[in-house]
């Protein structure tokens, strides 16, 4: 496959003195973030529902990207993808080992996704690297702060199911997974030899789209009991329910945890429900109602939440240290926190009494 990794040496995480990451995430394509502020009339010009996430071809990302490059001035372009922000997230601001398991391409994109994670103290000795294009995403933001996404993957390197081995997740605990069908056979690949080590493993349903378009294979995948603790947001929620009597988030929230130990589904600045065993809990969002940029909401969301389950802590606890780092992602551009949001999250985790990461507020 011509496909080289990354020395453990020089990537080991800063966060772990074993040699396993606690928390590894499967991201077969590593994915850099192209985010901007853009007005309606861009919008209008791109196929597709505001709000949601549709893979695009290379012609139309750099329609797209050109568009975006003439008529916005605060562009960034930084590592991405819902797993890798969730791992991050997790490494930086938490201080929990993580590390991902995909490939990246031997290109411009691909030494800056290098670069990001490891800095902020991933693990990249899972991650191949691969003669090619590194996948990129178009992430842009409207006024109010709700983000569309348009990913190009189609001519992107990607980690294959038949090159995962047992020893990519031996020593770790938890795998962290986001749906499309387009990784359906690595996913499930990833979910066996998982669950060969004793992982627990989480899932995000990743867009509306996706569930709408894939239901029927989603539902294989919670049903195969394998899927420890799944997050949706309301629209993928909504979804899920699509023609059921009663599609509301709470009935989403039961539906999910008839396959999973944990559910969640988060409301934006509605908070968020969840349940664990017979205990269900609502708790409200922390931080502005009017995000600046709601890009990694959920994938931040779902670091301090699974640091609460990490650390033994109360459901109603997971879903506040949860609310605390979603909050803290959306109050500037792009998914990945700043330094100044990460001190934002640890005081407010520390305002409402909840237990502190080990290097929070340095």
């Amino acid at each position: 496959m011509g496909a080289e990794r990354f020395s453990h040496h020089q990537f080991q995480t800063q966060n772990s003195n074993s040699d396993a990451p606690f928390i590894l995430g499967l991201q077969p394509s590593a994915l850099v973030d192209s985010v901007a502020t853009v007005d309606w009339s861009l919008l209008h010009q791109i196929p597709g529902e505001r709000g949601g996430s549709i893979p695009v071809g290379i012609e139309e990302l750099e329609y797209i990207l050109r568009e975006v490059k003439s008529k916005s001035n605060d562009a960034k372009t930084l590592a991405g993808g819902s797993v890798a922000n969730t791992i991050r997230g997790l490494s930086r601001g938490f201080g929990i080992s993580g590390g991902i398991i995909g490939a990246c391409g031997d290109d411009e994109q691909g030494q800056l996704f290098v670069s990001n994670m490891t800095f902020n103290g991933v693990d990249l000795s899972r991650l191949r690297k691969k003669k090619g294009h590194t996948a990129q995403c178009v992430c842009l933001v409207d006024d109010m702060g709700n983000r569309t996404m348009r990913p190009c993957l189609s001519n992107a390197v990607r980690v294959q199911a038949q090159e995962l081995m047992k020893e990519d997740f031996k020593g770790s605990k938890w795998l962290v997974l986001r749906y499309a069908i387009l990784n359906l056979e690595v996913i499930q690949a990833a979910i066996h030899l998982a669950k060969q080590e004793g992982l627990l493993v989480s899932l995000d349903l990743a867009s509306f789209e996706m569930v709408r378009n894939f239901k029927l294979q989603l539902l294989k995948l919670l049903e195969s009991g394998n899927i420890d603790l799944c997050f949706a947001n309301e629209d993928e929620a909504a979804e899920l329910l699509r023609g059921e009597q009663n599609a509301d988030p709470i009935a989403a929230v039961e539906f999910l945890s008839k396959y999973c130990q944990w559910a969640v589904v988060t409301l934006g600045s509605n908070g968020c429900i969840a349940k664990h065993g017979k205990e269900m809990i609502r708790v409200p969002a922390i931080g502005e109602a009017k995000a600046t940029d709601a890009t990694g909401a959920g994938d931040l969301f779902a670091s301090g939440f699974l640091y609460g389950v990490v650390k033994g802590l109360s459901l109603e606890e997971c879903c506040k240290v949860g609310a605390c780092s979603g909050g803290s992602v959306i109050r500037s551009l792009g998914g990945e926190v700043t330094s100044e949001n990460w001190q934002w999250m640890y005081k407010q985790m520390q305002i409402k009494g909840l237990p502190m990461p080990a290097d929070g507020c340095k």
